[in-house]
């Protein structure tokens, strides 16, 4: 019989502790790098679908009906333009797979600024105007070992009108 002295001063096993302690250490650190790295690739996205939205009310302003050569570009506030109501905000709903739709929330305005022409008063996306988009998207960690909450994400873009 062993003595309780020589037992508690055996290793075996001791291998396999370390192995899991090792283990669950770096599986959180992939995981999260994982997780990370898909909240970079949605800001990416969303950074680049406020630029492209904000091109494409930039060139749809309220002279682009006059010359026939498109439709002039609104918000769902129907507040710009004649085209189809929100049609910026559908332009920045047709995203790839891989973001969720509903998560994501463009915002169309045309602010008032110092350096716009007196027309901006009356006509809100007359050449020479500007125009916003802002863009959120609601982040969830996929890996509980990051995070629970939800991480808004939010990009802005703005250019002057110039059609």
């Amino acid at each position: 019989m062993k003595k309780v002295a020589s037992i508690i001063r055996e290793e075996n096993g001791s291998s396999i502790v370390e192995y899991a302690i090792v283990f669950l250490l770096m599986m959180t650190m992939i995981l999260g790098m994982v997780d990370f790295s898909r909240a970079i690739f949605v800001y990416h996205f969303i950074s680049n679908q406020a630029r492209d939205a904000t091109r494409y009310a930039s060139v749809r302003g309220s002279t682009c009906s006059t010359d026939l050569s498109c439709t002039a570009a609104n918000s769902a506030s129907g507040t710009a333009g004649p085209a189809s109501k929100g049609d910026i905000q559908t332009f920045v709903k047709n995203v790839p797979k891989g973001i969720d739709v509903n998560k994501l929330t463009p915002v169309v305005d045309w602010p008032p600024q110092a350096a716009n022409p007196a027309i901006c008063a009356g006509t809100i996306n007359a050449p020479g105007c500007t125009v916003q988009v802002k863009v959120t998207y609601a982040f969830n960690f996929s890996s509980p070992l990051v995070s629970n909450k939800t991480l808004t994400l939010s990009a802005t873009s703005a250019a002057v009108i110039t059609h």
